[in-house]
């Protein structure tokens, strides 16, 4: 696949998810459609959205449900694009969302391969660690606390293949990918506290893109803004920047959260 190839079919995907058309994040002007379920979107999203602000990066495409259109288009038509998606202008949004009992949940970037730049290492190149390919019926077992972001213990059906690294036999690193929609997989990646930055993360992550590309499946990555570790994994793995995704949710599901988090 090319670059432009796997982008057309990550739009398509979250054209998909929105109930939108792919071409509309290719738009200079921002769009705003009403959300619905849709089998086809990725299977752990919640549908219809409340409100979902998505950008590649050209503009805002927002899916909506009816009784946020106007808060949602009121505040996508005085923002600009970028402001959109950072404080001080999301409170703005956050307070309307609030009044209706919404609240601003998730802020997440995603990554696609650079096929310019992923590639198959070595082994001995990319970690001195033994690196196994694994399929599904090797999770049995690994539904552990330390692998958690690779694998999703209320999703095991989902996960379908994986890359671990092992010392002497002992499982140090691992990453995951769920088939999260027909075309597109997505990649988590744990290694063991006492065993990183020794380049372990990054051999899974792209190791296990291109076992997902020789499937005929695009690898996808999701990190918060935030969290500057997983980003800098995802870039050395041979990622780029592609999609950016704001998700408002019910004020207590966001206060279950936090209270399960804490």
């Amino acid at each position: 696949m090319t670059n432009n190839e796997i982008l057309k079919i990550a739009m398509e995907q979250s054209a998909e998810d929105l109930c939108a058309i792919a071409s509309d994040f290719e738009k200079q002007e921002n769009v705003l459609v009403l959300s619905q379920k849709n089998d086809k979107a990725r299977k752990y999203l919640d549908l219809p959205f409340s409100c979902q602000l998505v950008s590649y990066g050209n503009n805002i495409v927002a899916s909506v449900s009816p009784e946020f259109r106007e808060i949602t288009e009121n505040y996508i038509s005085t923002y600009s694009l970028e402001h959109c998606f950072e404080t001080p202008n999301m409170h703005v949004l956050n307070e309307e969302l609030m009044a209706k009992g919404q609240k601003i949940c998730f802020m997440a970037e995603y990554f696609l391969p650079d096929m310019d730049v992923l590639r198959l290492r070595t082994d001995e190149n990319a970690t001195p660690y033994e690196i196994k390919v694994l399929a599904q019926n090797d999770f049995a077992d690994m539904y552990l606390p330390e692998w958690s972001n690779a694998l999703c213990e209320k999703r095991k059906h989902l996960d379908v293949l994986g890359a671990g690294a092992y010392d002497n036999g002992k499982l140090i690193g691992l990453a995951g990918c769920s088939a999260d929609c027909d075309s597109m997989w997505q990649i988590g990646i744990d290694v063991l506290p006492q065993y990183r930055k020794q380049g372990i993360a990054s051999a899974l992550t792209s190791r296990l893109a291109i076992e997902i590309l020789n499937r005929g499946k695009v690898p996808f990555y999701c990190a918060a803004w935030c969290n500057v570790k997983s980003v800098r994994n995802a870039i050395k793995s041979g990622f780029r920047p592609a999609w950016v995704e704001m998700t408002a949710k019910s004020i207590d599901t966001v206060n279950e959260m936090n209270s399960t988090t804490k």
